[in-house]
């Protein structure tokens, strides 16, 4: 029986819960009144009673057998019990229901049932009537002798009364609990009707579809709450569940790209080694050339596998130890470094509009943002022409409504093709294949340089620089630092030259944006 309860739906488990309440309220109901009812009707069948004992005493002389005196009872039984005697019975009505079996009554026991109003009940010769009596002292004058006089009443009406009731109770029982039990099936079916819809939303979820939503109900009720909450899980799960997707194709892509990448010198080195194992190089030159190559895409391997470490350990996302950092003094940093190993450069440090440079206060890991600005500029000095010139723009501005720490790398090459520029940030992408092959580019330098900015909240972006070249702008929250003893960048600009052109990044074709994380420190 449990089990088959358990199995049930929530819907019968309701209804079926309603009926037992339902159905016991109604029983306790006619119980209570089918008790008070007979208790009143044999109240009163007993007030009968005492009223006629009281006439009777008070009026033995006479005639109680007048059926016309509306204070002497129309149906009862009258028995004398004289003392010593044979009953005889005096009066009786109606035949047909019998005579009460009332044992012999003393003049002295009908005294004490009079003084204390006692009535009784016994059973009567016809086995379903009950009668109700009560007793008198009397003396018969005739032969001077005590007697007792018993009146009795049958319970007859009292009787059908109360199944008259139990009739009508259980009747209108029937019916209400028909009715009560269509109503609540109605009513649970419509109310439940939503959770079917929550239902089907599920099984479409399970299905695969993750899109699906379930309907909103009023909010200040408990199915709009739950609703509510489920729309709110379910918009959770499918980010979440876009996002698992996204990082596995991302892997997936990874994966292959790394494959790719690595087949070519790893084959490279192979072939090496096959010549030499069969004897092919002839000459210490072919060996030594050969030993080169395979020497040059074994380091070339090594430099793709610590970018790829790089990479995996930026994608864990760790929380990274940020310090107050000022850009100036980085960017000061790689102006000196370009000086020194490319000489033959016209280098500059300059602000975002063209004049002096300015602080641009920050939080960060310095040792990585030196990392983004080195990849940076040595990615301008591999894929620009020997001789052209360099600017360094460091300060800060407001960016939709925020102020930023910005600095930004200017070079003055052949530039990036349009159709390539969407992409430069992304893993393993060369906007010229043999032209990387030859330098040893990886095609993971920018991606490592997106990552590290993403992963302090700021954006790298690439646009043309005016009058040709590239531009790659690097934006950061911007937060005060306490300024500390420095030599002076600035200095820097006056021995560079003639002032240079405003090169600020406001111009130009439209940006290529790298990002990673969602926040910023307010302006």
């Amino acid at each position: 029986m449990l089990a088959r309860w358990k199995s049930a739906s929530l819907r019968t488990q309701l209804v079926a819960i309603m009926m037992v309440l339902l159905t016991g309220a109604i029983f306790l109901t006619a119980a209570a009144t089918v008790t008070q009812l007979r208790t009143y009707l044999v109240g009163q069948l007993d007030l009968r009673l005492t009223n006629a004992s009281d006439y009777a005493k008070k009026n033995q002389d006479i005639d109680l057998l007048t059926t016309a005196n509306p204070l002497v009872p129309q149906d009862y039984v009258l028995v004398i019990y004289p003392e010593g005697g044979q009953s005889s019975v005096y009066y009786e009505q109606d035949t047909s229901q019998g005579r009460p079996d009332i044992p012999a009554i003393s003049a002295d026991e009908a005294r004490t049932m009079q003084q204390q109003d006692e009535v009784r009940q016994v059973r009567g010769t016809v086995s379903s009537i009950d009668w109700r009596y009560t007793a008198i002292p009397v003396r018969i004058v005739a032969s001077n002798t005590p007697a007792a006089i018993v009146i009795a009443l049958p319970l007859t009406d009292v009787e059908d009364a109360i199944q008259h009731t139990l009739t009508l109770t259980a009747g209108v029982g029937i019916v209400m609990l028909a009715s009560v039990f269509l109503i609540a099936t109605w009513t649970v079916t419509r109310a439940f009707r939503p959770l079917r819809r929550v239902e089907k939303t599920a099984a479409a979820i399970a299905a695969g579809d993750l899109s699906q939503r379930v309907d909103a109900e009023a909010p200040g009720t408990e199915l709009g709450r739950l609703s509510s909450s489920l729309n709110a899980m379910l918009a959770h799960i499918e980010v979440a569940f876009q996002a698992r997707m996204a990082s596995e194709s991302r892997m997936r892509r990874f994966i292959s790209d790394a494959s790719h990448e690595l087949r070519t010198p790893l084959v490279t080195i192979r072939g090496f080694s096959e010549l030499y194992r069969h004897g092919a190089l002839a000459t210490d030159d072919d060996v030594s050339t050969a030993m080169g190559r395979i020497e040059s895409e074994a380091k070339r391997m090594g430099t793709m596998v610590e970018d790829l470490l790089t990479l995996a350990r930026l994608d864990e996302q760790r929380p990274l130890t940020l310090k107050p950092i000022d850009l100036l003094p980085v960017g000061h940093d790689a102006v000196v470094d370009v000086r020194a190993t490319a000489p033959d450069r016209t280098v500059r440090l300059l602000g975002l509009g063209g004049g002096s440079p300015a602080p641009a206060p920050t939080l960060g890991d310095e040792a990585r943002i030196r990392q983004v600005v080195g990849n940076l500029v040595g990615n301008a000095l591999q894929y620009t022409p020997k001789g052209s010139p360099l600017e360094v723009a460091v300060g800060t501005r407001s960016t939709d409504g925020r102020s930023v720490a910005v600095l930004e790398l200017r070079d003055h090459g052949p530039g990036i093709d349009e159709k390539d520029a969407a992409k430069i940030f992304e893993r393993f992408y060369r906007a010229d294949t043999s032209r990387n092959r030859e330098t040893g580019g990886t095609g993971l330098g920018l991606a490592i340089v997106a990552a590290i900015i993403g992963s302090h909240h700021g954006t790298v972006r690439y646009q043309q620089t005016d009058g040709g070249g590239s531009t790659f702008v690097i934006e950061m929250p911007y937060a005060a630092v306490p300024e500390r003893p420095s030599e002076s960048p600035a200095g820097m600009d006056r021995d560079s030259g003639s002032e240079p052109s405003d090169g600020s990044a406001d111009g130009g074709s439209e940006p290529t944006t790298a990002r990673g994380g969602s926040g910023s420190l307010p302006a």
